[in-house]
């Protein structure tokens, strides 16, 4: 890839990067938080006053959802526009050699192997002192050239080098017999221009291209809801355990909940599961998995068990 195209790639797969990352940061920054307020007492406090983990939830659940709001920006929007430009920038680079990516000093190869190029200097669209090696067959050309440009034909595409002032040695290595031939110019095709057609990935195409790619991207910001109310429960501990006491449990929990959620993703494109069930079950099975701690330490599942035996 040409020099530009690879700090351009860089920059778009850095938007892709934050809404694969914000989840999990999400996630252990509410950990972290309820971890230091546990350690430092300060959870004892709220509670003694009434501030149990359902009331904890009115501010956690306003920062989820306007984290929830961006990436969902992100996630339906930007990182397909993203992930397309990138295909894009590559398809491109492909089709078309840039002079760019040839740097002095340096053996190139413009076309995959087949041929491989070498400039000692490069000065403009220019180059200089350069060397060049092709292989046909079993037989080896080498050329020696004082200068070369590169040329497109604007009615065909191909590509093709043109030298000057340089020697072509041909043969076959190992043999005696080499052809030698001295030159004023002398062009290079390095590939016919190939007519391909740009093919979007599924991940770029518009949010209503494909289903499983929908709710995948709409599962997103869905996490965030998710692992906000797992990281309250989680986030318990004993005055004597440390603020990373759980830190590996919610990294195992979060590793299941994702892997899930990708193996919802094939499955739903595969079509195993049903078309109302989607990638819907995963999040609810951590959902009502994380009510159920909420419940238990909120002391709900407790006082329901005692009215239940409670003499009428």
């Amino acid at each position: 890839l040409p020099r530009e195209a690879v700090a351009a790639i860089f920059g778009l797969t850095a938007l892709r990067y934050i809404t694969m990352l914000s989840p999990i940061a999400l996630f252990l920054g509410i950990m972290f938080a309820l971890a230091r307020l546990t350690r430092d007492g300060e959870m004892a406090a709220l509670y003694a006053c009434g501030v149990g983990p359902g009331r904890l939830l009115v501010p956690i659940g306003t920062l989820t959802s306007l984290l929830a709001i961006g990436l969902s920006w992100l996630a339906l929007l930007t990182t397909p526009a993203a992930i397309r430009r990138i295909d894009e920038i590559r398809f491109r680079a492909a089709q078309n050699i840039e002079l760019g990516a040839i740097q002095a000093g340096q053996f190139t190869s413009p076309d995959a192997g087949a041929t491989v190029l070498y400039p000692r200097e490069v000065v403009g669209d220019e180059l200089r002192d350069v060397f060049v090696q092709r292989q046909q067959g079993d037989r080896v050309v080498v050329i020696l050239a004082a200068r070369g440009r590169r040329v497109m034909d604007a009615a065909t595409g191909d590509v093709s080098f043109v030298l000057y002032d340089g020697r072509r040695y041909e043969g076959v290595p190992g043999e005696s017999e080499f052809l030698v031939v001295e030159f004023a110019e002398h062009g290079i095709p390095i590939r016919a221009k190939e007519e391909k057609e740009f093919v979007e990935a599924v991940e770029a195409k518009s949010t209503l291209a494909d289903r499983a790619e929908l709710q995948w991207r709409v599962s997103i910001p869905l996490s965030l809801f998710v692992l906000g109310l797992l990281a309250v429960p989680l986030s318990r501990s004993s005055p004597r355990e440390g603020r990373y006491a759980r830190l590996g449990l919610a990294l195992f929990i979060y590793m299941i909940y994702a892997n899930m959620t990708s193996i919802a993703q094939i499955w739903f494109a595969r079509g195993f599961v049903a078309d109302w069930l989607g990638m819907w079950w995963v999040h609810a099975l951590a959902a009502a998995g994380a009510l159920l701690l909420l419940a238990r330490d909120s002391g709900w599942l407790v006082s329901r068990r005692w009215l239940a035996g409670a003499p009428a």
